[in-house]
């Protein structure tokens, strides 16, 4: 039985524009590296946070990977503990599923030191858990996609794996400035019209058929954000520049990745997506804003257990 575990999460695109809370799609690159000792006392302990920018809560009850693990150990009744070590990889407050990774990677590694392992679905309810710490409500865009790789609809209780076209690749431009998930949604409050959903949905259906189908066009016309974008936009230093050069650059669509402020947009193919992340990089430059860039399919990788002893 293997006593200590280190798994790896990559970063994610939450929301997809068109899917609010529900659809996400993981990123191959970034991520975090969380290593997980089985300790003898029946409780979560975090010995070490590196990396980051930001100080994250030390303690277990306040931290994602932490929350995660005592919601696990509580629903299996555990009789031992977990002694966590995280590696940040992810910026804070960056929109790239920075807090659901910590949690996704301490599951995973957990999950190993287990005498019968879980399905990745049966860690979902944990996950939401340890999110909910960040983001304050349990929003599965981010750690489902994570937990199954590529692009993933994630209800209240269920994951669902979306096949997508094998060119479909995602340009993700990081600005080098901090947007709180809690911020961001602070903006959304205030009154909904019934009849601005309806233009939203037909987005995300179009864009999930597109996914089925195989079929860029249909992608185009549904990737675009009615509802969440025009509510947060002003929150992102230079954000309609940069989404104009990505559409610019023939990108199927373009917006903001989970809470922001990082960016993202969707493109058939590889080396248009590498082309649309420099134009973007360019806007955002223009601004006097430094960013990073990554290019990646969207049918990205899932965390995996990457040492274990």
């Amino acid at each position: 039985m293997s006593t200590q575990a280190t798994a790896f999460a990559p970063a994610s695109i939450g929301n997809v524009a068109v899917g609010f809370d529900i659809l996400g799609h993981s990123i191959k690159g970034p991520g975090d590296r969380v290593t997980v000792r089985r300790i003898g006392e029946p409780q979560v302990r975090i010995a070490e946070i590196r990396g980051g920018m930001c100080l994250l809560p030390i303690e277990a009850k306040r931290n994602t990977a932490g929350a995660a693990l005592i919601a696990m150990r509580t629903a299996l009744m555990l009789p031992f503990g977990f002694e966590i070590e995280i590696d940040k990889g992810i910026p804070f407050g960056s929109g790239m599923g920075g807090s659901a990774a910590s949690a996704v990677a301490a599951l995973v590694a957990a999950n190993a030191l287990l005498d019968v392992p879980l399905s990745r679905e049966e860690l979902y309810p944990f996950a939401l858990e340890g999110e909910a710490v960040a983001s304050g409500g349990l929003h599965g865009d981010n750690v489902g996609a994570m937990l199954l790789g590529g692009l993933v609809l994630a209800t209240k209780d269920r994951l669902v794996s979306i096949p997508v076209p094998p060119d479909l690749y995602c340009a993700l431009v990081h600005p080098h400035a901090v947007l709180e998930t809690r911020d961001a949604r602070a903006a959304l409050a205030g009154h909904y019209e019934l009849r601005e959903f309806v233009p939203q949905s037909a987005n995300l259906a179009l864009v999930l058929a597109g996914c089925f189908q195989n079929d860029f066009n249909l992608i185009r016309a549904g990737l675009e954000d009615v509802l969440v974008e025009p509510r947060r936009a002003s929150l992102i230093d230079g954000f309609a520049a940069v989404k104009e050069s990505a559409l610019a650059g023939r990108a199927l669509g373009a917006s903001i990745s989970g809470a922001g402020p990082s960016v993202f947009a969707w493109c058939s193919g590889k080396e248009q997506a590498e082309n649309v992340a420099l134009r973007m990089r360019g806007a955002f430059a223009k601004a006097r804003i430094e960013c990073d860039t990554w290019v990646s399919p969207v049918a990205g990788p899932a965390a995996e257990v990457v040492a274990c002893m």
